[in-house]
Parts: structure tokens; sequence; C-alpha cells
């Protein structure tokens, strides 16, 4: 394989206003420009050692993506019409597949938890899971927090694990900070946040996420989920930014993508079919994105678009 690209500090450009301003406000930070940008380089030099994922290289670990989605200010609002809601972030750090997540993929150090909890959601009410806590740790380096200091609980495991989620688990009331399995979360939670993360895996397995994810949500009006991932106009497999491999010889790999059509289908029909009493509303949006950090885009002559999607149950 080719070495990764090194960093390059120039790219810090990439960081705009905003994302320092919620940098400055999540670390309640009073130091100056440089000092700043000194903090955030060593901070991305280590990420970088762990995995170099190119949007590790660009800064995107700064920008806070919840914030975007139209659907945060309903999940916001649970905040005034539910008793101490729960939100889950899963796949907070992108570690899901690590080819997939090194080319297409959103790196986070459970940055966009933190903005939710600047917006007023209690962090002892939120839970961070993903497979590995290597980013996890990075990020309290970051955003210069400890446990303590923002106790959300992450915890690490596989959503495909029937040992870390039991779909068919009794109700627990067990307090969130003490739990280390998604199991305990059976329709607990209010909210759900994942992005990047679906698009990583096969048609069959979004299905079975999809499933696996909507058990968690408590069965009222309001409760939602939602994010955002890889798509296109219609259904179907595209190819990834090509790569070399030992041989110096191009290769590709498919990416399975819903179109907002089949992925309101897989909802309404697949996850929430017409025979049970629990009715949902599903949102998709399509965007296309310019993604000029993909090497090899221009060979393959090819378009990328986002999705911004949510299920809220009516």
């Amino acid at each position: 394989m080719t070495a990764a690209p090194s960093l390059d500090p120039s790219l810090y450009s990439n960081i705009t206003p905003d994302d320092l301003a919620f940098f400055r406000q999540a670390t309640a930070t009073t130091d100056d420009d440089d000092a700043v940008k000194d903090h955030i380089l060593n901070v991305q030099a280590k990420a970088y050692h762990v995995y170099s994922y190119p949007c590790i290289r660009r800064f995107a670990f700064i920008r806070p993506k919840i914030a975007s989605l139209p659907a945060y200010h309903h999940a916001l609002r649970l905040l005034n019409t539910r008793t101490d809601p729960i939100l889950l972030d899963i796949g907070c750090c992108c570690m899901y597949f690590v080819f997939f997540c090194a080319i297409y993929s959103w790196f986070a150090v459970g940055n966009d938890i933190r903005k939710a909890a600047l917006d007023g959601w209690p962090a002892n009410n939120i839970v961070a899971s993903d497979l590995r806590s290597e980013f996890w740790d990075i990020g309290h380096q970051l955003f210069k927090s400890n446990p303590q200091s923002f106790p959300a609980t992450f915890i690490q495991g596989d959503v495909f694990d029937d040992a870390f989620l039991s779909t068919d688990a009794p109700h627990s009331s067990v307090p969130v900070n003490t739990i280390t399995t998604l199991t305990p979360l059976v329709h607990r939670v209010s909210a759900i946040h994942t992005s990047s993360l679906f698009h990583l895996f096969s048609e069959d397995q979004q299905l079975l996420l999809a499933r696996r994810l909507s058990t968690l949500l408590i069965p009222e009006a309001g409760s939602i989920i939602f994010g955002q991932h890889g798509s296109r106009p219609v259904k179907g497999f595209r190819y990834e930014a090509p790569h070399r491999d030992s041989s110096e010889k191009f290769k590709h790999a498919y990416m399975f993508c819903h179109s907002p059509e089949s992925w309101k289908k897989l909802w309404t029909e697949d996850i929430f079919g017409p025979d049970q009493r629990i009715r949902v509303k599903v949102d998709a949006e399509l965007m296309e994105v310019e993604r000029k950090d993909l090497k090899y885009a221009a060979i393959l002559e090819d378009r990328f678009w986002v999705m911004s999607w949510s299920v809220q149950i009516l």
C-alpha cells in the first residue's frame, strides 16, 4: 500500500471561524489564536498516528456535523417535553469499517455530542458508542476534558453483536452511567444520531442495522433517529475512490447507497411496516458534495452525494 500523505499545516485554513468559536466554547479556553492552533495541530498528529484518515488531515474533526442536520432542532425540543431524555450517538468515532472510513467517512472525536451538550442536553444523559475507544480518548485531549468534567457515557462494542445489543431484552431502568452495553437502552432512547455509518455496510446489513437501532427508541410520538451518509439519486452501487494495492495496481471498492426513495421505503415498510402499530415520518434530502480530498475521484469521473435524513415516530 502507498504511504498516507503527510500532514499539511496549511490545511488548518479549512477550519472556519464558526468551527473555532465552537472549539473555544467547548473548551472554555482563553488562549490566543496561536496557542489554539498549536494545540489542535498536536492533537491532530496524535490522531493521525492512530489511523491516517483523510478527514483528520483536513481538520474535519473540529466541525460538529450534527448541528447542520434539520432534525437536530427537533431532537433538542425533546428536552422540553420529556423527563431525562437520552441521546445516543452511535458510530461516534467512525471505526466500524476501516477501509471505507479511510476514504469516505467523517472522523469524529465526540464533537457532535459536545455540541448537543453545549446546546442544553445534559451530558449525564448522553451515550456514545463505537468499536474502539482510542479516538474517544483523543477527544478528551482535544477538548481538554476528562470523564468528570464531561460525564457522557462511552461504551465500546459492536452494534451487530447480540451480546452488546439484545433487542428482545426486558425493560431496564439502570442508570446510564453504569451501562456497559446497549442492551439496557432498549426502548429508552429519545434521540439517536448516526452519521457516516450506514453507508459502510451492504444493503442487507443496512436493513439489519436500522432494525436493531429502531428497538432502542422509546415507542412514543416524537422519538427520532437521524443522521447523514453517502447516497445516490438512484439506489445501487457506486465505485469508491480507487486505491493501490501492494502490486501498485488500482483496485476499487463498491459502496451500496440508498436513494431517498428507497431509504424511506426501508423505514416505512421494512422496519415500521403497515401491520405494526407504530407510524413514522421519514424525511430524506439528497445533496451533491465536492470531494477534493479524494485524490483519484477524477479518474472515475464520479459524483458524490450525501443524504440528510430523519425517522420520527408519530
